[in-house]
């Protein structure tokens, strides 16, 4: 009989950390099942989950950087979240076919609760590829209405605001100013990732001018304190790092490849594991 498993694949994929996550929750639970990681570049996609069909054995996948928009045209069907945010970051095998669903709000809600992010809350979002979609769709579900955007891409930052039914309010990536006024900022891009691009010193000096009592989320966490959450300290702001959405989004994801919840009262625990 073949061992129950899911898995993470993405582009790259050596940083990822949801194989510790899901390895703790199964033993935790003591399910006989294996999650593990997988690089999948780009032009592999297609016959990756054509073999993944194949494979009686594969409940699903986490889709990671860069996958989570080309995936939707692979699978067969799409859940709600998934609709909503426009790109998919977990497949899972059901009914004899693949579901796309999209775990990134639930996770983006658990790390900015409603004292940090509500419909008062005026938000400066970097990027724009599927990470910042789920940011949007996280403000629109909390009802948002100040939203301004960082990317360097300024036309499909224009046409992702509209399709989430936000005016195109932008600034520049390289302005000392494009923080100011924001309570709250969101890093929805890989920059300060280990092995990418840093993070623009603009964006770093200009967290000084962010609302006394703001807050920085950084969705990277690897590292886990980037140059933007210690810049966001050094600021007097509150900074939350990318593990919190990473569990939070992991806990939805592992009930649907394995059918049960996750213990999360061992937070503690798996934070202590995946710092270590």
């Amino acid at each position: 009989m073949t061992l129950p498993h899911a898995e993470v694949i993405g582009d790259p994929i050596v940083h990822s950390k949801s194989p510790v996550i899901h390895g703790f929750w199964l033993d935790a639970l003591r399910i006989e099942a294996a999650y593990r990681k997988v690089h999948i570049a780009p032009d592999e996609l297609a016959d990756y989950f054509a073999a993944r069909r194949r494979d009686s054995g594969w409940r699903g996948c986490n889709v990671t950087i860069p996958h989570k928009i080309e995936t939707i045209a692979l699978i067969d069907r799409l859940d709600a979240s998934a609709v909503a945010v426009g790109a998919v970051n977990t497949v899972v095998a059901e009914d004899g076919g693949l579901v796309g669903y999209n775990t990134d709000v639930d996770g983006i809600l658990a790390a900015l609760p409603d004292h940090r992010l509500g419909a008062q809350s005026a938000v400066c979002l970097i990027g724009t590829g599927g990470a910042a979609r789920a940011a949007l769709a996280a403000c629109r579900q909390r009802g948002v209405t100040r939203i301004a955007s960082i990317a360097r891409d300024a036309a499909g930052s224009a046409r992702l605001f509209a399709e989430f039914g936000y005016p195109a309010v932008q600034r520049g990536l390289e302005d000392r100013d494009a923080l100011g006024g924001a309570d709250v900022v969101i890093n929805a891009t890989p920059l300060g990732m280990t092995g990418k691009g840093a993070m623009p010193a603009s964006i770093l000096q200009g967290l000084s001018r962010v609302k006394r009592g703001g807050v920085a989320f950084d969705m990277v966490y690897a590292p886990l304190e980037t140059e933007l959450l210690a810049a966001a300290r050094a600021a007097g702001l509150a900074a939350i790092d990318g593990l919190h959405m990473l569990i939070g989004q992991a806990a939805t994801a592992f009930e649907k490849f394995y059918g049960q919840a996750p213990p999360r009262d061992r937070d503690a625990d798996l934070r202590v594991l995946l710092t270590a």
